[in-house]
Formats: C-alpha cells, structure tokens, sequence
C-alpha cells in the first residue's frame, strides 16, 4: 500500500514548492514508514513507504538503476526467487524486491513486465529517452492514475493529488457514471470520474513522451493453453500445488497476516491451507489471525457462526469475532445521510467519508495485533466455479469442438440432474452465440439523451460468445475476470485502515491452470466447485466441504430517508446532476414527492441518485467541478411541494 507520485514539465521547470508540500501531505497518511523523493530538472516524485515485508524495510525508492533510469515500485514481486536466479550476476537472495524489477528491466526492458509475478503498480523515468513509463500487474488490484497536458505529465497511486492540486476544474465522465450507476457491474477499469485523468489499465504499459501517447498490453493469458491428465487425482495434485503456491506468496509478511473468514467455501480454503504451510515452516509469517462476522441477535438471517467456528476449531484457535447485530440497528437517520464531509476530499462517489461501525472494529483490531496485510477470499466464486452449476460453458465448448458425441453423453446427464428438458439445456448454450439485445434497467428519471449515450455501460458491457477462436469457456473466465477488474478499480485506499489486501484466488499462476483444465472438472454434472471440493478434502472440515451455496445476505433495509432529503435538497441550489444531463429534473422531483407521499418508488436508484447530487455538490465546494452545461437556476424548495410528514421511502420489485 506504499503511494507514489510524480511530475514531469516538458520545458524542465521545477513545480512550486508549495505544490509538492500540498501533494506530500496528502500521500502522508497512506504511507507512514518513510518520506523520500527525487528531484532534478523538470521531474519530482514521491514516494512514501507501508512496510509488509523485511526487504521493503530496506528498500530506498524512488530507485536510480545503473543506465540513470529512475524506477518507483508499490508491490509486492512473488517470483523473485527465478527472477534472482535467473539474473544472478547482479543480485543475491537479499535484494530488494525493487531491485529486482529494475535488474529486469535493465537487461530485458519493457519485456520484463511480463516476468513480472504478483500484485504492483511501477513507474519509471527514463531521462535519455525522455519518456515515462507506467505499468500494471495483469489483474489490477494496485491503482496508477495520470493526466497529461502540452507542457506537463502528472502520476499518482492516490487519485486525490490528481484533482485537487490540479490547477483546473474537470468535467465529469458520463461513462464512469453510468457503469457506477449499474452495480455491481462497476465502471470500466481504465475510467475515473473525471475527464482528462486516466488509468493505467491491467496488463498494460502506458509510455508518455511529449506529443506521445501509447497504451500497450504486455501480457495476457494464453487460450491456446491446455492442461490435460488421465485421472482426477492429477488434477488434484496439481490444485493443491498451484493454490497452496499462490497462499505461499500472499503470506510473505514480516509481521502477523489477518484471514477474512466468513465461514464460506472461498475463505476456509485460504485459512486451512495457510496453516499446513505454516506447519511445515515454509510461510514467512509469524502468525496468522483471522476475523469473522456474526449476528447473535439474528442467527437465522446470518448462519455462518456454525461454519466458521469449524474452522476455528481444526485450527484449535478463536479468532476475533465482530457482532453486526449492534451495527445494524443504528437509526434511520444515520443510514441516509448523503451528505459528504466539507474538510475531507471524496474523490468517487463511493468514497467512504467515514468507516462504517464495522470497519472501526477492523481497524482497531489489525493495530492492537499490528496486522498489515489482509487475505481475501473474493474472486473463488467466479475460478473455480462456485456459483450455481450450469451446463452452459461445458456445452457451449462441445459444441464450438464439434465433440458432438460426448455433447449428447453430458447433455443426456445433465437434464437428468437438473430434471429439464435437454432442448432447452441446449438451446440455452446456442443462444450464447448470438447477439442478445440489452436495454438498461434505469430508473424513470434518468435523461434519455445519458442513456442513448452510455447505454454499453448501463447494461453492464455485454458480450456474445464468439464461436470461433478462444473457447467459450475461457470466454467466460476473462470476462467475469473483467467484471473483478472494475471491482477493483473502483476500490478506494482508506488510511484509517492501512493495510495491504491480498487476493490469493486471482494468482496469475493459479488462473492460468484454472482456465486451462477442462471445464468438466470444474463444474461437474449438478457440481459446483467439482475440482476444488475433491482437492481440499482433508484439508478443510468436511460440513464446509459439504456445504451447501451460502446464502445471500441482504442487509436491512433504510426504513426512513425524508430527513436526509430534507436536508440535502430543500436549499436555493441547482440540481447538479441535472445540469450535467444525467437526469431529468422534473421526473426526479416527482419521484421525490412520491417518496414523500409514501408511494412505490424504486428505493435504491433514488437513494443513489441522491448520492450522487451529494457528490456532485461536494466536487462543487471543491471547486473541481465544471459546470458544462449552463441551464437555467432553479430551486429545490420551490419545485417540491410544501413539506409533509415524514414517509417511508418504499422498495420496488424493479428497483435497479
């Protein structure tokens, strides 16, 4: 979670002085560990440091390599061991993971990239070439944001420095809106708010040069690669290997390592095989804890008590426990406030202003056992095939081999398994191959002109099944990869709660294998998780193993949210996502009053409409924001009607 910055001027002027303290004190809280920079000519960069492992402590960034390139590196390199090896004439088992980066570059230059193992954002100066590179690890957990003019070049970890110290207001990205508007779809990886400020996309290189733009994909997986065995148990073996390897590496940590433990498939697996590695002393963690949520007030909405007390138990540990029963019955008032702290900058509208009761509890947790690095669980479902078994991949790579003896065989199987007609199995994965006619699920209030506009975003960026080339089933992989590729470009860093979050479940190596296995052995006939339920059995308690999909947790619903708009809209303001062209106004008013009379509207599209005209307001006092669309003043007070008693606002089974 280390943060990085830099500004280049074309013409070699150095940045006012109190432009770059405005900038260091931003990054400050990001990371705390140290405060270094370099400086010469026309280039300034930053960089702060959040330690997590013991050759990070000794690392001094930005790093200057032998042919004068300057080099700035947030990651964390798991194959550094065969890079070393490889590289051995200049390096030893004690070089720093920089180091290392920078000795690949040196003799393999931007093809190094692809050497490159593991979760990291890097950015290199190259003064004889007078170019900047910036580069992403393939799947996007770590942020690289840049803007860039005629005279100058502006890149950061933290978006923050990018808008506020800017010297210009922006224009907000319709897209952005809309894809944030369709969750949890979430905008596209390479977007941000704001127009003129981009992202490096994942597997990707971006070389800027003075009149140069160029954004190049350095790597991606293979769909020509097979992984074939005789027997299941080599499938096996070969699971446990890859999975333990990618566990192994995200437990790379000088000090004590916090598992999310939900009580799910996905997290069990993390903890159980983090303990066999650490049994047999090949982790360098010294320890590793892990954090549960529980309602005791409600177990039948929240049963996961049972489950991940299984784990506890093989473990012979108890690991911290937080109680969301307490945290949901907080007033209704709090659940609907809009508003957008004034003294702190909120640079998406997903921005946390505040953390939530149970994020305290996280954080004071992680410090009083001085965690720095989380292990998540997120990205199981989606690899090994954890959501509700389908056919339709299996079929769909059948039919495009032409294996039409073996697609009769499975499809037979299959309609007896899930009692349905084998036509309609069929004609499920044929559909697939066709373009299918996506019209947006949008509330009645949105503009018909940001509709028309956006309408690939608002329906999710759909895609058809291609029938020749890759097969639809590594189709299906790179695009639910995709959809977690925008998860994570929209996940903001919170210093409140510092911490390197580590995903095992998207390892390179690990979804390499994972999309090159037959599909069959991932979802077999009725069988989520086919491969992985037979790889870990023995690992992971067997009521885990054998449990059913865990169910999907809704949270309580806002019951009362007229304060919050009284609050928010009864002022002599415009509405400022109208004025942008996103809504219609008068529709939204009249949604509003709806509201107000205790009338059906879709709950969740108003609450993050007004979510979004809070944020929309508070770019405004920010002075970020560019007005481009003059429009003629109205006021809130005026347009709704006299106030009334308060009203629920009611759900709508459409509610977008």
């Amino acid at each position: 979670m280390s943060v990085q910055f830099g500004r280049w001027d074309f013409e070699g002027l150095p940045p006012p002085p109190d432009y770059i303290e405005k900038v260091s004190t931003s990054l400050a809280p990001y990371g705390p560990d140290s405060n270094e920079s370099y400086s010469k000519g026309g280039i300034r960069i930053l960089y702060r440091a959040f330690h997590t492992t013991k050759e990070s402590r000794r690392e001094k960034q930005p790093c200057v390599s032998p042919s004068g390139s300057v080099m700035t590196w947030d990651g964390r390199l798991d194959n550094r061991a065969n890079l070393i090896s490889e590289l051995r004439d200049s390096l030893t088992v004690n070089s720093t993971d920089v180091a290392v980066v920078a000795a690949a570059y040196e003799k393999w230059g931007v093809n190094s990239l692809g050497k490159l193992i593991g979760d990291w954002a890097l950015s290199i100066w190259n003064p004889r070439e007078r170019s900047v590179l910036l580069a992403k690890d393939p799947i996007g957990t770590k942020h690289l944001y840049y803007s860039f003019d005629d005279t100058q070049l502006t890149w950061s970890t933290i978006l923050d420095p990018l808008v506020l110290f800017a010297g210009k207001t922006f224009e907000i990205c319709e897209e952005y809106i809309a894809g944030w508007f369709a969750i949890p779809v979430f905008p596209a990886a390479h977007l941000t708010p704001y127009v003129g400020i981009h992202v490096v996309p994942p597997s990707s290189f971006v070389l800027l040069r003075p009149g140069k733009h160029i954004i190049s994909k350095y790597w991606d997986f293979d769909p020509g690669k097979r992984v074939r065995y005789r027997t299941d148990g080599e499938y096996e073996e070969h699971f446990r290997s890859v999975f333990g390897e990618a566990v192994r590496r995200r437990l790379r940590s000088d000090s004590p390592v916090l598992a999310e433990l939900s009580g799910g498939m996905d997290s069990s697996c993390i903890v159980c095989v983090a303990d066999t590695i650490i049994a047999d002393g090949s982790a360098e963690t010294p320890r590793l804890d892990t954090i549960s949520w529980d309602d005791y007030s409600n177990p039948s909405l929240f049963d996961e008590h049972a489950y991940f007390t299984k784990v506890e138990e093989k473990r012979g540990r108890i690991g911290c426990h937080i109680d969301l029963g307490p945290l949901r019955d907080i007033s209704p008032q709090q659940s609907a406030d809009f508003e957008f702290e004034s003294g702190r900058f909120a640079a998406t509208p997903s921005s946390n202003r505040e953390l939530s009761g149970q994020l305290k509890q996280y954080a004071a947790y992680m410090k009083s056992q001085g965690h720095r690095v989380t292990l998540s669980g997120i990205g199981g479902d989606e690899a090994t095939g954890g959501r509700v078994p389908t056919p339709t991949q299996e079929l769909q790579d059948l039919l495009a081999t032409a294996r039409f003896p073996t697609l009769a065989r499975q499809l037979k199987a299959w309609a007896m398994k899930m009692k349905q007609k084998q036509l309609s199995l069929l004609w499920e994965a044929v559909r697939g191959f066709f373009p299918s006619i996506s019209v947006p699920n949008t509330p009645p209030w949105f503009s018909s002109g940001f509709i028309h506009r956006n309408r690939a975003a608002l329906c999710g960026y759909p895609t058809r099944v291609k029938l020749f080339g890759p097969l639809p089933s590594f189709q299906d992989n790179i695009a639910a990869l995709d959809a977690n590729r925008r998860f994570f470009a929209c996940c903001g860093s919170q210093p409140e709660l510092r911490r390197d979050v580590r995903y095992p479940y998207f390892d390179r190596d690990f979804l390499e294998f994972m999309y090159a296995i037959p599909r069959e052995q991932i979802v077999g006939v009725g069988k989520r998780r086919f491969l992985m339920k037979r790889a870990v059995a023995g690992i992971v308690p067997s009521e885990l193993v054998n449990r059913k999909r865990k169910p999907l947790v809704r949270q309580k619903p806002i019951q009362d949210t007229s304060t919050a708009l009284s609050n928010l809209l009864e002022t002599e303001q415009q509405i400022v996502v109208s004025s942008i062209g996103i809504i219609d106004s008068n529709r939204f008013l009249e949604a509003l009053q709806k509201a107000r009379r205790n009338e059906e509207v879709s709950s969740d599209s108003l609450k993050r409409t007004l979510l979004l005209e809070s944020w929309l307001r508070h770019l405004t006092i920010q002075r970020v924001l560019t007005n481009s669309m003059a429009t003629q003043k109205q006021s809130y007070s005026s347009a709704l009607e006299a106030k009334e008693p308060s009203a629920s606002v009611q759900s709508n089974n459409s509610a977008s």
